[in-house]
C-alpha cells in the first residue's frame, strides 16, 4: 500500500541542491551557467526556496542535464520512510531478505550497461564543465 501525504511539499530547491551535489557542481558553477545576473550567493538563496519558478526550474534542470520533474517530484522525507518501513535491523546488525528476487541475466547487464552509461555521462559532464570553468578564469 503507498503513502502518500497530500500536506507535505517537495522543497525543489533542497532537491536542486541534492542533485547539484551528486554531480559535484559547485554553485559558482551553476550561478556562471546560469548567466551573468547569477553568483553564489543567489544560488544559495535559490536552494533555500521551497518553491521555484517554472522558467528558472527548466534552465536549471538543462544544465544538470536532468528531467525537470526530477526536481519538482523528487521526496527525499519520501525515500528515507520507504526505506526505513521495508528494511529491518536485526540483532546481529544484518538484513535479511526473506523472498528474494531473482532476476535473469539479460536484466542484470542491463542495468549494468546502464550504470556504466551513467558514470560516463556523468563524467563527461564534469569534464565539460571543468573546461567551462577553466574559460570562465581565462576571461578574468
Amino acid at each position: 500500500m503507498a503513502h502518500t501525504n497530500s500536506n507535505q511539499k517537495i522543497h525543489q530547491g533542497r532537491n536542486i541542491k541534492r542533485f547539484r551535489e551528486m554531480l559535484g557542481i559547485k554553485q559558482e558553477v551553476l550561478a556562471y551557467e546560469l548567466g551573468d545576473d547569477w553568483n553564489q550567493k543567489k544560488i544559495s538563496l535559490l536552494e533555500q526556496k521551497e518553491a521555484i519558478e517554472t522558467k528558472i526550474l527548466r534552465q536549471v534542470a538543462q544544465i544538470l542535464k536532468i528531467p525537470v520533474e526530477a526536481i519538482e517530484n523528487f521526496d527525499e522525507e519520501q525515500v528515507i520512510n520507504i526505506i526505513g518501513n521495508t528494511i529491518t535491523n536485526n540483532d546481529n546488525g544484518s538484513v535479511v531478505n526473506t523472498y528474494p528476487v531473482f532476476h535473469p541475466v539479460e536484466t542484470i547487464l542491463k542495468l549494468h550497461d546502464e550504470k556504466i552509461a551513467l558514470y560516463e555521462r556523468m563524467l563527461k559532464e564534469k569534464e565539460d564543465m571543468m573546461l567551462r570553468l577553466e574559460k570562465m578564469f581565462d576571461k578574468k
